[in-house]
Protein backbone atom coordinates (compact mmCIF):
# COMPACT_ATOMS: atom_id res chain seq x y z
CA UNK A 1 0.00 0.00 0.00
CA UNK A 2 1.06 3.32 -0.87
CA UNK A 3 1.16 6.41 1.49
CA UNK A 4 -0.24 9.14 0.84
CA UNK A 5 2.21 12.24 1.66
CA UNK A 6 -0.24 15.13 1.71
CA UNK A 7 -0.62 16.71 5.14
CA UNK A 8 2.44 14.97 6.28
CA UNK A 9 4.77 16.77 7.83
CA UNK A 10 8.41 16.05 7.56
CA UNK A 11 11.98 16.96 8.29
CA UNK A 12 14.82 16.42 6.40
CA UNK A 13 18.71 17.13 7.20
CA UNK A 14 21.39 18.35 5.00
CA UNK A 15 18.70 19.53 2.88
CA UNK A 16 20.05 23.06 1.37
CA UNK A 17 21.82 21.35 -1.81
CA UNK A 18 22.70 18.24 -3.26
CA UNK A 19 20.64 15.18 -1.99
CA UNK A 20 18.54 16.62 0.26
CA UNK A 21 17.29 19.30 -1.94
CA UNK A 22 16.07 16.58 -4.08
CA UNK A 23 14.52 14.90 -1.16
CA UNK A 24 12.95 17.56 0.14
CA UNK A 25 11.27 18.84 -3.69
CA UNK A 26 9.97 15.30 -3.99
CA UNK A 27 8.02 15.66 -0.52
CA UNK A 28 6.90 19.03 -1.68
CA UNK A 29 5.69 17.66 -4.86
CA UNK A 30 3.49 15.09 -3.34
CA UNK A 31 2.20 17.50 -0.80
CA UNK A 32 4.12 17.29 2.34
CA UNK A 33 4.98 20.34 4.33
CA UNK A 34 8.88 19.84 5.16
CA UNK A 35 11.12 21.40 7.67
CA UNK A 36 14.81 22.12 5.64
CA UNK A 37 17.86 22.10 8.21
CA UNK A 38 21.05 22.77 7.12
CA UNK A 39 24.29 24.42 8.22
CA UNK A 40 24.47 26.33 5.15
CA UNK A 41 22.07 29.44 5.96
CA UNK A 42 22.80 31.14 2.79
CA UNK A 43 21.82 28.24 0.91
CA UNK A 44 18.87 27.10 3.27
CA UNK A 45 17.57 30.92 2.94
CA UNK A 46 17.72 30.95 -0.41
CA UNK A 47 16.32 27.43 -1.15
CA UNK A 48 13.42 28.83 1.01
CA UNK A 49 12.33 31.60 -0.82
CA UNK A 50 12.27 29.71 -3.96
CA UNK A 51 9.89 26.70 -2.38
CA UNK A 52 7.91 29.77 -1.23
CA UNK A 53 7.36 30.37 -5.04
CA UNK A 54 6.54 27.24 -6.19
CA UNK A 55 4.35 25.35 -3.13
CA UNK A 56 3.86 28.59 -0.68
CA UNK A 57 5.01 29.94 2.37
CA UNK A 58 3.64 27.69 4.76
CA UNK A 59 4.86 24.18 3.34
CA UNK A 60 8.55 24.52 4.50
CA UNK A 61 10.57 25.83 7.70
CA UNK A 62 14.21 26.38 7.09
CA UNK A 63 16.03 25.50 10.09
CA UNK A 64 19.93 26.43 10.07
CA UNK A 65 21.02 23.44 11.81
CA UNK A 66 24.57 21.38 12.76
CA UNK A 67 23.63 18.23 13.06
CA UNK A 68 26.38 17.28 14.86
CA UNK A 69 25.13 19.37 18.09
CA UNK A 70 22.89 17.65 20.54
CA UNK A 71 21.42 20.98 21.48
CA UNK A 72 20.85 22.37 17.77
CA UNK A 73 19.41 18.99 15.98
CA UNK A 74 16.85 18.79 19.58
CA UNK A 75 15.85 22.30 19.24
CA UNK A 76 15.22 21.79 15.42
CA UNK A 77 12.94 18.42 15.76
CA UNK A 78 11.14 20.84 18.53
CA UNK A 79 10.47 23.71 16.43
CA UNK A 80 9.77 21.68 13.43
CA UNK A 81 6.66 19.83 15.24
CA UNK A 82 5.49 23.02 17.02
CA UNK A 83 5.19 24.65 13.36
CA UNK A 84 3.37 21.27 11.81
CA UNK A 85 2.08 19.90 14.96
CA UNK A 86 2.93 16.18 13.88
CA UNK A 87 5.78 14.74 12.30
CA UNK A 88 5.36 11.91 9.82
CA UNK A 89 8.83 11.49 8.00
CA UNK A 90 12.18 11.92 9.19
CA UNK A 91 15.38 11.79 6.64
CA UNK A 92 18.92 11.75 7.89
CA UNK A 93 20.42 12.73 5.03
CA UNK A 94 23.36 14.90 6.05
CA UNK A 95 26.65 14.09 5.78
CA UNK A 96 30.61 14.74 4.50
CA UNK A 97 33.68 12.55 2.92
CA UNK A 98 36.11 14.42 4.86
CA UNK A 99 38.65 11.36 5.85
CA UNK A 100 41.08 13.62 7.29
CA UNK A 101 39.12 15.62 9.68
CA UNK A 102 38.08 11.91 10.67
CA UNK A 103 36.05 12.53 14.43
CA UNK A 104 33.33 15.22 12.04
CA UNK A 105 33.00 12.53 9.53
CA UNK A 106 31.90 10.38 12.19
CA UNK A 107 30.15 12.86 14.14
CA UNK A 108 28.24 14.00 11.02
CA UNK A 109 27.62 10.57 9.48
CA UNK A 110 26.86 8.48 11.98
CA UNK A 111 26.19 10.09 15.41
CA UNK A 112 23.91 12.73 14.09
CA UNK A 113 22.13 9.81 12.09
CA UNK A 114 21.57 8.27 15.85
CA UNK A 115 20.59 10.97 17.46
CA UNK A 116 18.00 12.19 14.72
CA UNK A 117 16.74 8.50 14.60
CA UNK A 118 16.29 8.61 18.53
CA UNK A 119 14.82 12.04 18.14
CA UNK A 120 12.45 11.41 15.41
CA UNK A 121 11.21 7.82 17.59
CA UNK A 122 10.48 10.73 20.34
CA UNK A 123 7.82 12.25 18.57
CA UNK A 124 6.48 9.96 15.75
CA UNK A 125 5.96 6.43 18.14
CA UNK A 126 2.45 5.57 19.03
CA UNK A 127 2.98 4.82 22.03
CA UNK A 128 4.06 8.71 23.09
CA UNK A 129 0.35 9.33 20.91
CA UNK A 130 2.31 10.13 17.73
CA UNK A 131 0.89 9.47 14.56
CA UNK A 132 3.70 6.68 13.45
CA UNK A 133 5.77 6.86 10.35
CA UNK A 134 8.70 6.31 8.61
CA UNK A 135 12.71 7.39 8.88
CA UNK A 136 14.91 7.29 5.73
CA UNK A 137 18.22 7.25 6.84
CA UNK A 138 20.40 8.02 3.70
CA UNK A 139 23.70 5.88 4.10
CA UNK A 140 25.30 4.69 0.80
CA UNK A 141 26.56 1.62 -1.53
CA UNK A 142 30.18 2.32 0.91
CA UNK A 143 27.87 1.28 3.53
CA UNK A 144 27.61 -2.51 1.98
CA UNK A 145 31.47 -2.33 0.24
CA UNK A 146 34.29 -0.80 0.95
CA UNK A 147 35.51 2.24 -0.71
CA UNK A 148 39.37 1.97 -0.38
CA UNK A 149 39.96 5.82 -0.85
CA UNK A 150 37.69 6.89 2.38
CA UNK A 151 37.87 3.85 4.73
CA UNK A 152 35.91 6.34 8.02
CA UNK A 153 33.74 7.48 5.73
CA UNK A 154 32.84 3.69 4.27
CA UNK A 155 32.83 3.03 8.57
CA UNK A 156 30.50 5.20 9.02
CA UNK A 157 27.66 3.77 6.09
CA UNK A 158 28.39 0.51 7.34
CA UNK A 159 27.58 1.71 11.17
CA UNK A 160 24.40 3.70 9.59
CA UNK A 161 22.72 0.64 7.60
CA UNK A 162 23.54 -1.93 10.66
CA UNK A 163 22.25 0.78 13.01
CA UNK A 164 18.79 1.14 10.97
CA UNK A 165 18.34 -2.50 10.15
CA UNK A 166 18.92 -3.57 14.03
CA UNK A 167 16.26 -0.64 15.22
CA UNK A 168 13.63 -1.34 12.26
CA UNK A 169 13.70 -4.84 13.98
CA UNK A 170 13.18 -3.65 17.08
CA UNK A 171 10.05 -0.71 16.19
CA UNK A 172 8.54 -3.98 14.79
CA UNK A 173 8.31 -5.82 17.83
CA UNK A 174 7.53 -3.04 19.94
CA UNK A 175 4.96 -1.93 17.75
CA UNK A 176 6.25 1.67 17.72
CA UNK A 177 4.26 2.38 14.20
CA UNK A 178 7.39 3.66 12.77
CA UNK A 179 9.32 2.13 9.72
CA UNK A 180 13.12 2.82 9.53
CA UNK A 181 14.12 2.34 5.59
CA UNK A 182 17.90 2.79 4.70
CA UNK A 183 18.54 4.37 1.18
CA UNK A 184 22.51 3.49 -0.37
CA UNK A 185 22.94 5.45 -3.29
CA UNK A 186 26.14 5.24 -5.51
CA UNK A 187 28.04 8.50 -7.17
CA UNK A 188 25.74 11.23 -7.50
CA UNK A 189 27.16 14.46 -8.97
CA UNK A 190 26.58 16.75 -6.08
CA UNK A 191 28.74 18.85 -4.00
CA UNK A 192 29.62 15.94 -1.96
CA UNK A 193 31.42 13.60 -4.59
CA UNK A 194 33.68 16.86 -5.23
CA UNK A 195 34.30 17.44 -1.70
CA UNK A 196 36.08 14.50 -1.16
CA UNK A 197 39.37 15.14 0.28
CA UNK A 198 43.16 13.03 -0.38
CA UNK A 199 43.22 10.77 2.77
CA UNK A 200 46.56 11.83 4.62
CA UNK A 201 46.54 9.07 6.24
CA UNK A 202 47.17 6.56 3.39
CA UNK A 203 50.20 6.50 1.30
CA UNK A 204 50.28 5.66 -2.33
CA UNK A 205 47.33 8.04 -3.04
CA UNK A 206 47.98 8.23 -6.23
CA UNK A 207 46.90 4.39 -6.53
CA UNK A 208 44.01 4.81 -4.50
CA UNK A 209 42.87 7.90 -6.80
CA UNK A 210 43.35 5.62 -9.99
CA UNK A 211 41.10 2.83 -8.21
CA UNK A 212 38.70 5.79 -7.15
CA UNK A 213 38.34 6.42 -10.84
CA UNK A 214 37.21 3.09 -12.01
CA UNK A 215 34.63 2.56 -9.25
CA UNK A 216 33.04 5.46 -10.63
CA UNK A 217 33.28 3.47 -14.27
CA UNK A 218 31.69 0.61 -13.00
CA UNK A 219 28.97 2.36 -10.91
CA UNK A 220 28.48 5.47 -13.16
CA UNK A 221 27.12 8.54 -12.08
CA UNK A 222 23.69 9.46 -11.28
CA UNK A 223 21.80 12.72 -10.92
CA UNK A 224 20.36 13.51 -7.83
CA UNK A 225 16.49 12.69 -9.35
CA UNK A 226 17.07 9.60 -9.46
CA UNK A 227 18.30 8.56 -6.40
CA UNK A 228 15.12 11.17 -5.01
CA UNK A 229 12.92 8.46 -7.01
CA UNK A 230 14.28 5.69 -4.92
CA UNK A 231 14.38 8.30 -1.74
CA UNK A 232 10.13 8.08 -2.63
CA UNK A 233 9.93 4.42 -2.84
CA UNK A 234 10.96 3.78 0.56
CA UNK A 235 8.66 6.75 1.99
CA UNK A 236 5.71 5.57 0.45
CA UNK A 237 5.70 1.60 0.12
CA UNK A 238 4.10 1.00 3.58
CA UNK A 239 5.40 -3.28 3.02
CA UNK A 240 8.81 -1.43 3.67
CA UNK A 241 10.68 -1.92 7.18
CA UNK A 242 14.45 -2.50 7.53
CA UNK A 243 14.58 -2.48 3.77
CA UNK A 244 18.14 -1.19 2.20
CA UNK A 245 17.16 -0.18 -1.17
CA UNK A 246 20.58 0.22 -3.60
CA UNK A 247 20.67 3.52 -6.58
CA UNK A 248 23.46 3.26 -8.94
CA UNK A 249 23.38 4.01 -12.56
CA UNK A 250 25.00 0.43 -14.08
CA UNK A 251 23.17 -1.89 -12.38
CA UNK A 252 19.36 1.09 -11.51
CA UNK A 253 17.03 -0.10 -8.26
CA UNK A 254 16.84 -2.74 -5.91
CA UNK A 255 16.55 -3.87 -2.86
CA UNK A 256 20.32 -5.33 -1.07
CA UNK A 257 19.50 -8.44 0.68
CA UNK A 258 21.67 -10.28 3.77
CA UNK A 259 22.82 -13.38 3.68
Amino acid sequence: MALTLSGKAALVTGAAQGLGRGFAEILLQHGAKVALLDVNETAGSELKARFDEQYGADSTLFLPCDVSSEEQLTDAFAKTFERFGRLDIVCNNAGIGNENDWEKTVAINLNAVIRGTYLALQYMRKENRGHGGVIVNVASMAGLGPMLTNPVYTGTKHGVVGFSRALADASQVCNYGVRINILCPGFVNTDLLQSLTPNVHLEDSDKLKEEYKNLIGVLGMMEVQEVAAGFLELVRDESRNGAVLKVNKRSGTSFHTFS
